[in-house]
């Protein structure tokens, strides 16, 4: 697991109120259903993206990354894919401009870093934004 300052994912979690979540899946017991509930819950709008289904928790879910709509202002992309197609995910990422890229816990992609990292976006890779937000935010 890569070694991250914690005041800057505190920082990140705290300056941060849009996640688009990509590999979202609508059956509850996935952790991608359970991580973006999380943190709907905690007060973050939620913006799935997974072209497999329609709609997550009532909420439209989108094809990709571009389909969100230009007035949305996606803060993170948080990633639920396996390591390997995250890089297109990131190309996409830096035409909407996030502040941050985040690979979920066993999702690490190091080129896709570098590339977002090049582009001035901040990067997590291999945390779980869940098990961060409640160790650093609600603890």
């Amino acid at each position: 697991m890569a070694s991250y300052d914690e005041g800057q994912i505190k920082s990140i979690l705290r300056e941060s109120r849009t996640i688009a979540v990509v590999g979202i899946s609508d059956k509850p017991d996935r952790d991608s259903y359970r991580v973006a509930k999380y943190l709907k819950e905690k007060g973050y709008e939620i913006l799935p993206v997974n072209p497999a289904i329609e709609k997550w928790e009532g909420i439209r879910s989108y094809k990709s990354l571009l389909e969100i709509p230009a007035d949305k202002k996606v803060d993170i992309v948080d990633i639920f894919r396996k390591s390997d197609a995250v890089l297109p995910i990131v190309q996409e990422a830096l035409n909407i401009h996030p502040r941050t890229v985040w690979m979920q816990e066993g999702v690490v992609n190091d080129e896709a870093a570098r590339l977002a990292k090049k582009n001035s976006l901040l990067v997590v890779m291999d945390r779980c934004m869940m098990k961060e937000h409640a160790r650093l935010i609600t603890s």
